[in-house]
């Protein structure tokens, strides 16, 4: 009986020790890997994988430390540099005016994108006169869901529009960045120079969208009737603005707009930061919107505020733990009062 309670407690103690090293051996390997993983990432050779990143943690703002403990600021500069957009616009390319006609028609499609990594929503207004921006009540103490600034005007759909500036970064959405104009109204500005040139997506009273910089003088005299303060654009005159790289931005949830010839705007969300969508690169955006005819296309404000509103209900799935975040602008599509052409 000595004998085999001695022989049970020599297999114990060796499975104890077994699972020691195993679990030493662990350690040391996820050790290692946090370690030499960044290494890797920032100084070894796979280029497209280290602008993903770094652009990623750059463009996040709040983790821009990411990049900053392994690289200096010139070299984050000159990693990211060849992927930007390129503005047309700001060399002096106009806008080419669309010539579309007159289509009032409540129609609206919606599609869901799927990039493999990625998942989205691309919804597709035949009507472009019908899209409104929506701006939040509450501004400059705080923004407004999404789906809180459509309801309020009675549109059937909507996504979040420009971004925000808030102080501590507290996520209210009071502060917006750039310009809003509503009915040909400059409801915000930052910038009180009418002449300085700023990130545009805005439509006219025709209702085709302009992109690129512009400044506040250059779209009263396009007669811009709503619109936004952001960027990059992603297509302008139906040529790509991303030739090179990802865009500069890595991956994350986005929101972007777009333009058909035919006047028809496109709604565009890509959901990330899970296991069910990474989210998508600058770059990933415009190629959609290429593939969907887009022949003008700006990004919008992206990451937790990426929200896209159909039919009293939020169709996406936004980034944030606690669901839509407050924003200052929406686009919205507002249905035409009765009687109206």
């Amino acid at each position: 009986m000595r004998e085999i309670g001695s022989r049970e407690k020599n297999r114990t103690q060796k499975k104890k020790k077994t699972w020691k090293k195993f679990l030493i051996f662990l350690v040391f390997e996820i050790v290692f890997t946090a370690v030499t993983m960044p290494l890797l990432i920032f100084y070894g050779p796979f280029e497209n994988v280290k602008k993903t990143l770094v652009g990623t943690a750059w463009n996040t703002l709040r983790h821009q430390y990411i990049a900053k403990i392994f690289l200096s600021d010139e070299a984050i500069h000159r990693i990211l540099g060849s992927s930007f957009s390129a503005d047309p616009v700001a060399s002096g390319e106009e806008v080419q005016k669309l010539e579309f006609g007159v289509n009032h028609s409540d129609r609206i499609e919606i599609y869901n994108i799927d990039g493999g990594n990625f998942k989205g929503k691309l919804m597709i207004i035949f009507d472009p006169t019908k899209v409104k921006v929506g701006y939040s009540s509450q501004m400059p103490e705080s923004g407004e869901k999404t789906s809180s600034i459509a309801k309020r005007n009675g549109a059937i759909a909507a996504i979040n529009a420009g971004g925000f500036m808030d102080k501590g970064w507290t996520g209210t959405g009071g502060a917006p960045m750039g310009f809003i104009i509503h009915d040909g109204k400059i409801i915000a500005n930052q910038i009180k120079d009418e002449n300085v040139k700023q990130d545009t997506a805005a439509f006219t009273d025709k209702g085709m969208l302009i992109v690129g910089r512009h400044s506040m003088a250059q779209l009263k005299k396009l007669g811009v009737k709503e619109g936004v303060s952001f960027g990059p654009p992603l297509v302008v005159n139906g040529k790509p603005t991303i030739t090179q790289g990802d865009g500069g931005w890595g991956i994350n949830p986005r929101t972007a707009i777009g333009q058909r010839e035919d006047g028809a705007v496109l709604f565009l969300t890509i959901d990330g930061r899970s296991l069910n969508s990474l989210g998508a690169t600058l770059r990933d955006c415009q190629d959609i919107l290429l593939q969907y005819k887009a022949v003008n296309a700006v990004n919008l404000d992206g990451g937790s505020s990426t929200t896209m509103y159909y039919n009293n209900k939020v169709i996406n799935r936004p980034s944030d733990a606690l669901g839509e975040r407050f924003v200052p602008s929406v686009f919205m599509v507002v249905p035409g009062k009765e009687g109206e052409q």
